[in-house]
């Protein structure tokens, strides 16, 4: 019988956004341990820089940029935004010092989990769920047996290709508030 859609398909999803948040704790212990925590005031400017590279993929997916494969353009997507959120993760620390910043940083973690679950999920559970189904088929169970025993792989999948009516306004709510954040900075500086 096959694994669920939860312990195939949840739990590497869960691995890579526990590595995610591992490597902010990392970065930021490190940071503190060594006493150059103030390193990591600046971490936010490369974190945002490769996050907005990793937009190129949006641009070659609308063919705006016309060379290179969309695999790759994909996989540069995923390596800057993981990369780049994990620089401004640490970048914010656990230090509460304006609410603006935090907002920012909580829709770029929203931003970042629905990423990961439509890459990650959404792709691989249309395929568990085909596997299955040819799996049941070749057993000899009938279309009704079929479906019924993948009810809940089905109700889990159809809940996950709504993942882009998520996605798209929480990246432009992490777009605004990351400008917010960026103008307060350039208006409050202590420039000398």
């Amino acid at each position: 019988m096959n694994r669920s859609l939860i312990r195939a398909e949840v739990a590497p999803f869960l691995v890579r956004f526990t590595a995610l948040v591992a490597a902010t704790m990392i970065g930021d212990a490190m940071l503190h341990l060594f006493g150059w925590v103030w390193i990591g005031r600046y971490l936010g400017i490369p974190g945002t820089l490769l996050i907005v590279l990793s937009l190129a993929y949006s641009l070659r997916k609308r063919k705006v940029i016309q060379g290179g494969s969309p695999q790759t353009f994909l996989k540069m997507h995923e390596f800057f935004t993981w990369f780049g959120a994990v620089l401004v993760f640490v970048h914010a620390g656990v230090h509460f010092n304006a609410v603006l910043p935090w907002l920012a940083a909580l829709a770029m973690m929203v931003n970042v989990i629905s990423g990961m679950i439509g890459r990650t999920l959404l792709i691989r559970s249309r395929r568990h769920l085909a596997q299955a189904r040819e799996q049941r088929n070749a057993a000899g169970l009938s279309d009704e047996e079929t479906e019924n025993g993948l009810f809940w792989d089905a109700v889990t999948y159809e809940l996950m290709t709504h993942w882009r009516a998520i996605h798209f306004p929480i990246s432009y709510a992490f777009a605004v508030l990351t400008l917010g954040h960026l103008f307060s900075v350039f208006l409050f500086w202590n420039w000398p």
